[in-house]
């Protein structure tokens, strides 16, 4: 079966808004079995948008339409898609009051533009949205089974998991049952990665298991797709392949599947009724930022201190501002994390010290990094430099802290090289 996804907006093609839509819908798509052959974006123009729809409509077996369902002048999806189609456009009088429900419910009154999402071509099938105003909707253009989903990127995830694959995959008469499993690792790149898999039955060419790997700085996603019969048959070849991936992988498997590292300390944390506390530089309060947001994190986040110099940080936790004419050393950071483990009352303290080289920021310039731990069996550092630029730094520093405090607390290796260091 041909897919194709087209992406409307004037914004799309301006470059303001970046087009992670298609990325996400492609790389879902794929992971159930199903090829995307082609990727069109489409400015909200009416002439254009008629010459997309009817070029899909001949080269395609289904195309997913992502944005221009919202009520405003400029969102022209359901108008075209009626006239692409030769119907009219009728009011849906079960989305109408879908959308009345959705404004009543916040005690706000309904703007009468909000009434255009509920206009659909006729005899379209509706495509539920169960978060949002603007009303998904199926219908066939030429040969072709057009699906429209809203821009927004939350909505669109949620309709495309639970109201489009299902059908995609109806249609396209792929039999069996797919899996995707996901390691989520901190410290290799893709190439060393790859090295680390080499050789694992089950994942050379032509091998039962697909591997894949994305990227997405500090984290690498690695990735195992199968297809099979039935799910005792995806078992026998999936689970010693996935055992021997995590083995090799080792200490460096931050989360697997839907999991995140901040999750995964704050489990740790509470399965052992810890709390935390953090003292950051130069992060701007990014490790904190991980944690805080997290439903569970009231539980065990007691106090998160940010400073700008090793100074700052050091009177945050009742230390003598002398210390700090040390610099960034492995025992001011082992310093910074005791006193901040007695002054917040917290059984786990991170203190994550950093100073960054001076100068116009470029791929050279780096950064002296130093992670102190502190918990009741004790205290350690973690000394890293990364290099790449500023940004590339601090981002950094904050995965490698998350990722000192995980191995703690898991009992592992703290000090592992990684690759993005340098010793």
């Amino acid at each position: 079966m041909i897919i194709e996804i087209l992406c409307t907006g004037d914004e799309i093609l301006t470059g303001k808004t970046i087009n992670t839509n298609f990325g996400h819908i492609s790389a879902r798509l794929t992971e159930f079995g199903l090829s995307v052959r082609w990727g069109t974006t489409v400015g909200d123009d009416r002439e254009t948008l008629m010459e997309a729809f009817r070029l899909a409509a001949s080269r395609a077996d289904a195309v997913i339409v992502n944005g221009g369902l919202g009520p405003t002048v400029d969102d022209l999806s359901q108008e075209i898609a009626a006239k692409a189609a030769g119907v009219e456009l009728v009011m849906s009088e079960e989305w109408l009051a879908r959308i009345e429900s959705f404004y009543a419910r916040r005690n706000r009154i309904m703007p009468p533009n909000n009434k255009k999402q509920a206009l659909l071509p006729a005899g379209a099938e509706l495509i539920d949205n169960p978060i949002g105003t603007a009303c998904g909707f199926a219908v066939t253009i030429g040969k072709a089974r057009f699906f429209f989903t809203p821009g927004v990127p939350r909505e669109m995830r949620r309709m495309l998991d639970e109201q489009l694959i299902p059908r995609l995959l109806a249609m396209s008469g792929l039999k069996g049952v797919t899996r995707l499993k996901r390691f989520h690792s901190f410290g290799i790149g893709e190439s060393r990665a790859d090295e680390m898999l080499a050789g694992i039955p089950g994942l050379e060419d032509g091998g039962s298991v697909k591997l894949g790997f994305q990227s997405h700085y500090p984290q690498l996603e690695t990735k195992l797709a199968i297809r099979a019969d039935d799910e005792a048959a995806l078992a026998r070849l999936l689970d010693p392949v996935e055992a021997e991936v995590r083995r090799r992988l080792g200490n460096f498997v931050i989360a697997e599947d839907d999991q995140r590292l901040e999750r995964v300390i704050i489990d740790r944390l509470a399965a052992g009724g810890h709390t935390l506390a953090i003292a950051e530089m130069v992060t701007g309060g990014g490790v904190a930022a991980r944690i805080a947001p997290q439903l569970a994190a009231q539980a065990v986040f007691r106090r998160g201190i940010v400073g700008r110099d090793v100074a700052q940080v050091m009177s945050s936790v009742g230390l003598d501002t002398g210390l700090a004419a040390v610099g960034i050393t492995e025992d001011a950071a082992v310093a910074v994390a005791q006193g901040l483990r007695q002054v917040s009352g917290a059984s786990h303290a991170l203190a994550v010290l950093m100073e960054l080289d001076e100068g116009e920021d470029r791929l050279e310039l780096g950064g002296n990094i130093c992670i102190g731990l502190a918990d009741p069996n004790g205290a350690l550092a973690r000394p890293a430099r990364m290099l790449g630029g500023r940004e590339w730094v601090r981002i950094g520093a904050i995965e490698l802290a998350l990722d000192a405090l995980r191995r703690r607390l898991l009992g592992l290796q703290v000090d592992e090289r990684i690759d993005f260091e340098r010793r």
